[in-house]
């Protein structure tokens, strides 16, 4: 049985097989708060040049005072390495709408976004829509434990990626012709310090979304991952709560799957998807099976306990009551 978490929704699954080793309310609509930059960098990441130098602008700098950011100077020249860097390590919000930005082409950071939304919808994520490349709240902006999984199985098979994701320190460079100073940074994910065999991952807070994380890990041979949505910190950090459940999916079988991770383009080799609306829930003493339409899932992925049961009937009520509304403290 898994772990107890204060999360409304996670799910834990294989990295390499794509096999669903357990959930609590994986298809329940959520706020992704900064898990948001893993689906910017599956999308933006393999189609710019780590190389290039480029120029910070004020509408980079645009966001809210308060929220997470790397430092960056305005009109300050960065490699876009660096930025990555700072994206991953620290959560840089400025830093995410320039990837974004640069990664909209002629566009912008509009062509950015949909990017991201045309990527999700390749990787399968149909639960997901960006707003913002941050994970800043914005209306109409959602996402799943479910498609969380997809996007950072794509993340985690780029090796570029790891690399970045799995620095602990790194220097941001002086600007000497702004008069900024070079500064280091540490990467914020204690999943990599105190836990055998990370392999990263990515925080996120808003007081809309709560706690966000998502975390991998290797171990005898397998690589898994875990999404955790709207959890709270009683007695223990998101990314604890997430090591608790990678500690408990290390200890299932191979091949005792409850569900997969559908394959990119797996569902969109038709007609074009669309992010599809809130599923219904199970008829009264059903299997609670949440599957959106269109999603051919290898069979139901059932909660594994009534206290799973009771937090994913809680995850749905808490989206239904919190979708209108905007979030004012932000990571």
């Amino acid at each position: 049985m898994p772990p107890a978490v204060q999360a409304t929704s996670w799910l834990v699954a294989d990295l390499d097989s794509g096999d669903v080793l357990g959930g609590c309310g994986p298809h329940e609509y959520g706020t992704p708060a900064s898990v948001q930059k893993l689906l910017l960098a599956a999308t933006v990441l393999p189609t710019l040049d780590p190389r290039q130098v480029v120029t910070l602008t004020a509408g980079d700098l645009d966001i809210e005072p308060g929220s997470s950011a790397v430092g960056f100077a305005e009109g300050g020249r960065y490699r876009i390495e660096t930025l990555w860097l700072g994206l991953l390590l620290k959560s840089g919000n400025e830093a995410a709408n320039a990837l974004a930005r640069l990664g909209g082409g002629p566009d912008g950071l509009p062509g950015g976004l949909q990017a991201m939304n045309a990527h999700a919808r390749h990787l399968g994520a149909l639960q997901t829509h960006a707003v913002t490349p941050s994970g800043l709240d914005g209306p109409g902006q959602f996402t799943s434990a479910y498609d969380l999984a997809l996007i950072a199985r794509a993340c985690f098979a780029d090796a570029t990626f790891r690399r970045y994701d799995t620095t602990r320190e790194v220097t941001i460079p002086a600007q000497p012709a702004l008069g900024e100073k070079a500064f280091p940074i540490e990467n914020d994910n204690q999943l990599l310090y105190r836990y055998p065999g990370a392999l990263g991952g990515k925080t996120g807070y808003t007081d809309l979304a709560r706690h966000t994380y998502v975390g991998a890990a290797e171990r005898g041979g397998r690589r898994l991952v875990v999404t955790l949505l709207g959890a709270e910190v009683v007695d223990k950090r998101g990314w604890e709560q997430g090591a608790a459940l990678l500690d408990w999916g290390f200890g299932v079988p191979r091949g005792a799957a409850v569900g997969r991770l559908v394959n990119p383009g797996e569902l969109t080799a038709g007609p074009s998807a669309t992010a599809v609306p809130p599923p219904p829930l199970a008829a009264a003493g059903g299997p609670g099976r949440l599957d959106p339409p269109g999603h051919p899932w290898s069979r139901p992925l059932v909660a594994v306990s009534l206290a799973a049961v009771v937090a994913g009937l809680a995850g749905l009520l808490f989206a239904l009551r919190h979708r209108p509304h905007d979030g004012r403290r932000r990571r």
